[in-house]
């Protein structure tokens, strides 16, 4: 009977530490409700890709920007923020202007791309898909 317990418990399953526990409520912010602060690292870092985190009053800003763009009329997606064991995880994609805009395409006029996730902190390292 004891050999049976031993290797019932040894057959318990293991958990998956990047397996989806929940997905994540989230708010996408206009700039004029971005925090002062971050606005200023945004403004520091806009030239180039980056990906900073910052907290402030119970909540997570999660800021992805993707640098230096050729013209305006870029988007951002938001694919998927969601919680594991170990992290939360988030997902974005940078869509290209519509071809067809050709008055923003021929402007030729730079523009730097990002996005600010406001959500509930969580003390979990954020992992960029």
């Amino acid at each position: 009977m004891a050999v049976i317990v031993c290797f019932l418990a040894g057959c318990a399953k293991e958990k998956d530490p990047l397996e989806k526990i929940k997905d994540l409520e989230f708010t996408v912010l206009a700039e004029e409700n971005i925090p002062e602060e971050l606005k200023n690292v945004i403004e520091e870092k806009k030239g180039n890709a980056f990906k900073v985190t910052y907290q402030d009053n119970g909540f997570l800003y999660i800021c992805i920007g993707y640098g230096e763009q050729v013209s305006g009329g870029y988007s951002i997606t938001v694919n998927d923020l969601y919680l594991t064991e170990n992290a939360m995880y988030v997902d974005t994609t940078l869509i290209g202007p519509d071809p067809a805009d050709t008055a923003v395409v021929k402007k030729n006029m730079p523009s730097y791309p990002y996005i600010v996730i406001k959500t509930e902190f969580i003390d979990k390292p954020v992992v960029f898909n």
